[in-house]
């Protein structure tokens, strides 16, 4: 099923149609300031293990989680004076940043150095639904399971992805673009991959 939501005024009775699903332990795809996204309830296990089936990917490969804020970030994460700045110098934007995860993440979504992706996509429909459903969702690009090429429409994912995904929401153009990924572990930026979010400040 195909919803179409308002890119820039999301529907409040859309986005409760979409929480519901999530809190039914639905998968969902839906766009981000980068690419169409996959996701699920963050604590929803069952769900994420079929996150992880659709991308045919291992566990040791994380997902990265959308938080609506950066007051939601430091639920979720340790945020430092530094990480703080730096973050909301950079957020809402196309930006996934890796910091020491809370004890509320579950361990299904934790790497072995118990860090956590997170992103606050310049997004109104995907924050929309963090919003309501009052805590993180589960996010990766929805991709070709078989070349692992993301895909860029909504059309595209019900054609390739199909009745792997409950709801696919149609939020309209998004940009195709990757996110940044930047470490900020130990208050020592990394760049992990040069994406569309500008990088240039954190090298010295």
């Amino acid at each position: 099923m195909i919803l179409e939501i308002n890119p820039t005024h999301p529907e409040p009775r859309k986005i409760k149609k979409v929480v519901e699903v999530l809190a039914d332990g639905g998968i969902i795809a839906y766009p981000t300031d980068t690419y169409y996204g996959i996701g699920c309830d963050l604590f929803n296990k069952e769900a994420i293990e079929r996150v992880y089936a659709i991308k045919g990917r291992a566990h040791d490969q994380p997902l990265s989680i959308i938080c609506s804020d950066l007051k939601n970030i430091s639920e979720y994460a340790q945020v430092t004076n530094f990480a703080y700045k730096t973050m909301k110098r950079c957020l809402p934007g196309p930006y996934t940043f890796v910091l020491e995860a809370s004890r509320l993440v579950p361990r299904i979504m934790l790497t072995k150095r118990k860090t956590i992706g997170i992103r606050v996509p310049d997004n109104e429909v995907a924050l929309a639904i963090v919003r309501e459903l009052g805590h993180p969702i589960i996010n990766t690009t929805a991709a070709d399971p078989k070349t692992g090429e993301p895909l860029v429409s909504p059309k595209e994912i019900k054609e390739l992805l199909g009745n792997a995904v409950d709801l696919i929401i149609d939020g309209g153009f998004v940009p195709a673009k990757p996110s940044s990924v930047v470490s900020l572990i130990n208050d020592e930026p990394e760049i992990i991959r040069e994406g569309s979010g500008d990088v240039s400040f954190f090298v010295s």
